[in-house]
């Protein structure tokens, strides 16, 4: 009961500061039933007054703090779950903060290296950049008698307890919602918040970031256009993050590069052929490439810096990506339609010839235009609205892909507006295709299935085992029924009476916290 209190109490907080904000005024009363309608409201009361332009929601959830940023950034790519509205609202969303005090920074990192810091760097500047989770120096290490610039990303300190605490906020509202809407259950609320809270965790240990870094290493060291910086691992524990310093020029930085003579709409082939080439290839990707986590260095060769968000696609993933984006190069809607079936994203009841239908009224209005005005980004928001219609449930492993692939298709059309986005995709797909999908892929394919038969063969025993001992039970359960104790039918009695009892109290808590509200804009 105290910690349902507590929740509530923390999230009526943030529903004050939604509604002071103007977040409220963006929802479409229609879509809400008539209790909530009258929430909505209320909440309208209590409203800033004066300008009611701009990213509103992005204004409320940078004052509420770093997890609810980190959730802005997450439902940025489901604009299924919050609207086409709030959803571009929150593609304008940075994850910037005020840096904490220099002398914070150099005692978490003496700490965290147990050394003093004189004998770690031999100088650490103020911070040069700050975010939710950590913030970077510029450093200084000598090696060999030679001084080396280094960037020192340390972690904020006690940053961890605080998302702790507002995930915990964040999942009580995914299980309640998931309990009354079956709208909730389809698009998997609490897996949404699980796979967040996995990836923030990861965020947090720096030592993972690291690791994030030599595997991006290893994958792309043969790419011509692509690097990363190398790491200092003995500089590198949980707290802190020491890497080369990328001297590049940032790819937010326009005049710099209009200065430098950039090939400017190579530049943006490049970023988008990189991400590809990741997610297909190597089924491993950078989740955060907007242009200030991206340079350009003296050869001409992006490279990336901040891997604290990485994406992982497995084989299945994959294949389901590239048939997809060749489907809608090549006008293929069945082919399309039929991949979400194999890949078992859409319920077998429904018809595939139906799927391919509504496919195609997505595929083809986009080749009936320019190729400046074809839009990866609105293409998945369509898709993700036709998938809705045909019982798709959320893909956890798919949402840090649709999330990067409208940030990085933005950042290529910020160089190239005219940026024919399927005719540089289709080099790359079609490569993956041919190496996994053609004959060389069938046989490995072939290859691999021989293996597994054969694991299964020699599991054979052990698995015809378990198979008795189940039907053992089944007949056991048939001949005599499924008796539950009397302890356990009190059992269940007693919890489905505290369940009806906590209803009963946040609802009264919600009800006092609209009435407060109302007595406050009275008092104005």
């Amino acid at each position: 009961m105290i910690s349902a209190i507590t929740h509530i109490g923390r999230l009526a907080r943030a529903a004050i500061v939604f509604a002071r904000e103007g977040v409220f005024g963006v929802v479409d009363p229609t879509l809400v039933p008539p209790p909530g309608q009258l929430a909505l409201k209320l909440a309208r009361l209590v409203e800033r007054r004066g300008d009611k332009s701009g990213p509103r929601l992005s204004r409320a959830l940078t004052r509420l703090g770093p997890a609810y940023l980190k959730l802005g950034q997450f439902l940025a790519t489901r604009p299924d779950v919050v609207g086409v509205v709030m959803a571009r609202d929150l593609e304008s969303l940075q994850d910037r903060l005020p840096p904490f005090p220099q002398q914070e920074a150099e005692a978490v990192i003496a700490t965290s290296l147990e050394r003093p810091l004189t004998d770690v760097f031999a100088s650490i500047g103020p911070p040069v950049a700050a975010a939710s989770i950590a913030q970077v120096h510029r450093g200084e290490v000598i090696r060999n008698g030679v001084r080396h610039p280094v960037a020192v990303k340390v972690l904020r300190p006690n940053v961890a307890a605080r998302f702790r605490r507002d995930l915990t906020d964040f999942f009580f509202v995914a299980h309640k919602a998931e309990t009354y809407s079956a709208e909730a259950r389809r698009l998997r609320l609490v897996e949404v918040i699980n796979t967040m809270s996995r990836s923030v965790a990861m965020e947090m240990d720096l030592r993972l970031e690291a690791a994030a870094l030599s595997e991006m290493a290893e994958n792309t060291r043969d790419d011509p256009d692509f690097r990363v910086p190398t790491v200092d691992w003995d500089r590198t524990t949980h707290n802190v993050l020491t890497m080369e310093w990328i001297d590049g020029i940032a790819l937010n930085d326009h005049a710099r590069l209009k200065e430098a003579n950039v090939d400017l709409p190579d530049l943006g082939r490049k970023v988008i052929q990189s991400f590809l080439r990741h997610a297909l290839r190597d089924g491993y990707f950078h989740a955060d490439m907007h242009p200030g986590n991206l340079f350009m260095d003296d050869a001409g060769r992006l490279v990336a810096v901040d891997f604290g968000i990485m994406g992982r696609l497995g084989l299945k993933e994959r294949r389901f990506l590239a048939e997809i984006l060749l489907g809608f190069i090549t006008r293929n809607y069945r082919r399309v339609a039929e991949v979400h079936f194999e890949a078992g994203y859409v319920p077998s009841h429904h018809s595939v010839e139906n799927f391919a239908q509504a496919i195609r009224a997505i595929g083809e209005p986009i080749h009936n235009r320019t190729a400046e005005e074809i839009s990866m980004a609105r293409l998945l928001t369509l898709l993700l609205e036709v998938t809705g219609l045909f019982d798709m449930t959320t893909r956890p492993e798919l949402i840090l892909l649709q999330k990067t692939m409208v940030v990085v298709e933005g950042v290529a059309r910020g160089f190239d507006p005219r940026l024919d986005i399927w005719k540089t995709a289709d080099p790359v797909v079609r490569e993956w295709i041919e190496r996994n999908l053609g004959p060389i892929g069938r046989v490995q394919g072939a290859l691999a299935g021989t293996s597994e038969i054969a694991r299964v063969l020699m599991n054979l025993p052990d698995i015809a085992g378990r198979s008795v001992r189940v039907l053992e039970q089944l007949e056991t359960m048939t001949r005599e029924g499924l008796r539950l104790s009397p302890e356990s039918i009190a059992a269940m009695g007693r919890s489905e009476g505290r369940k009806n009892r906590w209803r009963t109290v946040a609802l009264w808590i919600i009800a006092v916290t609209f009435i407060g509200i109302l007595i406050a804009v009275r008092n104005l």
